[in-house]
């Protein structure tokens, strides 16, 4: 990538069956400016063809000042004569945006929450005008998702993408993001966690493509910042600058050397699987190996549910403390079988 992050490349590829693909979903480390180029691209696609846009946000707070956190960077940037503006409707849940291009202000676009997926479905013809779809920071760096996360963005896609004599129209989303957990929802959704590898630059499946860049001038950047070196110890800011991910360091397919010690069963798709701890390396493991007298075990679905299996429920005791130490990259796996196991049982 050159000094900031230009988008091109990802919105001409072609998803895994050779179509066009109708989800875009981007990661690069920090800084790297893939929010600004993809602000522009939906004012500039506004401008020029008149296409709205619908911004996707998670809670409802997030509405509040919603034209200034959206425009003010690109504002000053490319468009310092242009001004933006918004206004909340129905009970504060929907915004509509405003765009003053100093001859007139036009309605541009729409701001909705995930939280608010039921409303919107009794909405869903306030937006038949929209043509593209956008959400930054898909991935949380704290972990705070909506409850049904996937379920609730699928359902407000359905409902955009409908009307004008249509049952479906296609209606692009872009997710954007910084690399921040491979158990993110949307990437355990699309089978993303178990495909991607460290040194993947664009990955494709049935109707999206994923992009993981990375932008060198943003990591040089932070490295030559005095606040950041401050804290160069912090394992937050030693990933921060770099193509990986801050929750996951690289899952490694290995057997930990040493004695390991059984922890629990897990019933998966009609297969068990066996969680061992090895102490002196400080890590987890993952086998086929399955110890049958051992007492506790754990199913993940109503399928494989069985007498002497706990339906697991969330939050676990177990399960919390297994995705603290996936997240310190303290688990191994003894094939890609397990790893996949392991990814849906610590998913949120």
């Amino acid at each position: 990538m050159g000094d900031y992050y230009d988008g091109s490349a990802l919105l001409a590829k072609k998803d895994i069956n050779g179509n066009i693909p109708e989800l875009f979903l981007c990661t690069t480390n920090r800084t790297g400016g893939k929010t600004t180029w993809f602000t522009k691209k939906l004012i500039d696609d506004y401008n020029d063809h008149g296409y709205k846009f619908l911004l996707l946000y998670r809670f409802n707070y997030e509405l509040d000042e919603l034209s200034k956190a959206f425009f003010s960077d690109v504002k000053a940037l490319f468009f310092p004569n242009f001004e933006m503006t918004d206004a909340k409707f129905g009970r504060g849940l929907m915004a509509e945006l405003y765009f003053n291009d100093g001859i007139s202000t036009t309605n541009c676009g729409y701001a909705v929450t995930l939280n608010s997926a039921d409303t919107i479905k009794k909405k869903s013809h306030l937006f038949a005008d929209v043509q593209q779809m956008y959400m930054d920071e898909f991935q949380s760096e704290t972990d705070h998702y909506c409850e049904n996360e996937i379920r609730k963005f699928i359902s407000i896609h359905t409902s955009v993408a409908r009307g004008r004599g249509k049952q479906v129209r296609y209606v692009p989303v872009y997710l954007i993001g910084n690399t921040v957990s491979l158990l993110n929802p949307y990437y355990v959704a699309l089978g993303i966690s178990d495909r991607l590898r460290s040194d993947t630059r664009f990955l494709r499946g049935d109707g999206w493509v994923c992009e993981q860049g990375f932008v060198q001038s943003a990591a040089d950047a932070q490295e030559t910042s005095a606040f950041m070196r401050a804290f160069s110890s912090e394992d937050y800011q030693r990933l921060n600058g770099q193509s990986t991910y801050l929750n996951d360091v690289t899952a490694f397919i290995e057997r930990p050397k040493g004695r390991g010690f059984y922890r629990a069963t897990v019933k998966y798709m009609g297969e068990e699987y066996g969680i061992l701890e090895y102490k002196d390396q400080g890590y987890m493991y993952a086998s086929t190996k399955v110890d049958n007298t051992w007492p506790v075990r754990y199913t993940l679905t109503t399928d494989d549910h069985n007498i002497n299996y706990l339906l697991l429920s969330r939050p676990n005791m177990d399960i919390v403390q297994w995705r603290y130490l996936f997240d310190k990259g303290a688990f191994r796996f003894q094939n890609l079988k397990c790893k996949k196991m392991v990814l849906d049982l610590l998913r949120y």
